[in-house]
């Protein structure tokens, strides 16, 4: 199975792992991160959560090679507290997010995450899910599709895009990637469609409404920054823009004084920052990387600490 886990080793050290603490990899995928966690707390625990059950049956026997101090638990990050709380853990040590798509899931044609192969329109991460992008291509309104495309896509021609597949769809279900490509480009022109590919963000789209991306990110990290210990960090690597906004926006929040008392002489313990931010400005994949995995050259990271 070939994963490359994107900006691994800078990952692992800014975890500052402790050998007997307690660590969350938020997404386990195909185990990169996991597998170098594992290693490094002989006497801690590792938790890990997936909803792709291909990948946690192939990281569960590569774990099992190195220890058996983990648990793996199938269910997306928003349910961390909660499932976390099921096992007895209210503390952890640190907690890696790793925002991006797996290769395995965008390289697997059958799971129709990519635009550039022909599949049925799926983009589930949970497979057990009811709910794919079949769904949201030919049930959604107009103007919800246009919402959507605007919103978690960012693309300027959303309108013409969403009547083009609401056109289509009269005249029959669209069942694969391919047609919606075609409906794509010949909504917005051919001109545009090969000077800026807007399929490419439409998928985007479309594959974080069917999971539920960007709110599961805004429950969990915030409840991953109330359960950390002291000097316990989060590494969050994203891969666009409204990924690394929502990142950049709650660890702004929880590493400043609450407005409400801010130039108060005495500021009460419950207003104080929970959580510093180690690096000001995003860590970005080293040129080296960039070489070796072409994949990567969105990501970014970003580090807190619990004060």
């Amino acid at each position: 199975m070939k994963h490359y886990s994107v900006m691994k080793e800078i990952a692992i050290k800014e975890l500052n792992i402790k050998t007997d603490g307690i660590y969350v990899d938020a997404t386990l995928g195909y185990a990169g991160h996991s597998k170098e966690i594992l290693k490094r707390i002989r006497k801690g625990y590792l938790f890990a959560f997936d909803a792709d059950k291909e990948a946690i049956s192939y990281s569960h026997h590569e774990l099992s090679l190195i220890g058996d101090n983990f648990k793996i638990i199938h269910a997306n990050f928003k349910e961390l507290k909660q499932k976390l709380l099921e096992n007895d853990i209210t503390k952890v040590d640190g907690v890696l997010f790793d925002l991006g798509l797996s290769s395995p899931e965008i390289d697997d044609v059958k799971r129709g995450f990519s635009f550039m192969n022909e599949a049925v329109l799926d983009m589930r991460m949970n497979q057990d899910s009811e709910f794919s992008a079949k769904e949201v291509v030919n049930t959604y309104s107009k103007n919800e599709l246009t919402e959507l495309f605007y919103k978690y896509a960012e693309e300027k021609k959303s309108a013409l895009i969403a009547s083009g597949i609401v056109k289509y769809r009269e005249k029959k279900e669209i069942k694969t990637t391919q047609e919606l490509v075609n409906i794509i480009r010949d909504s917005v022109g051919a001109n545009y469609f090969f000077k800026n590919h807007p399929e490419r963000v439409i998928f985007q789209a479309i594959r974080i409404e069917v999971n539920q991306e960007l709110e599961a990110i805004q429950i969990a990290l915030e409840e991953a920054i109330k359960m950390l210990n002291p000097g316990g960090r989060i590494v969050v690597i994203t891969f666009h823009s409204l990924e690394d906004r929502i990142v950049k926006n709650i660890f702004k929040k929880y590493s400043e004084v609450n407005p409400i008392v801010k130039g108060m002489p005495d500021i009460p313990p419950e207003y104080q920052p929970l959580i510093k931010i180690i690096n000001k400005k995003p860590i970005t994949p080293s040129e080296a990387e960039l070489k070796e995995n072409s994949r990567s050259k969105s990501a970014k990271l970003r580090v807190i600490e619990r004060i």
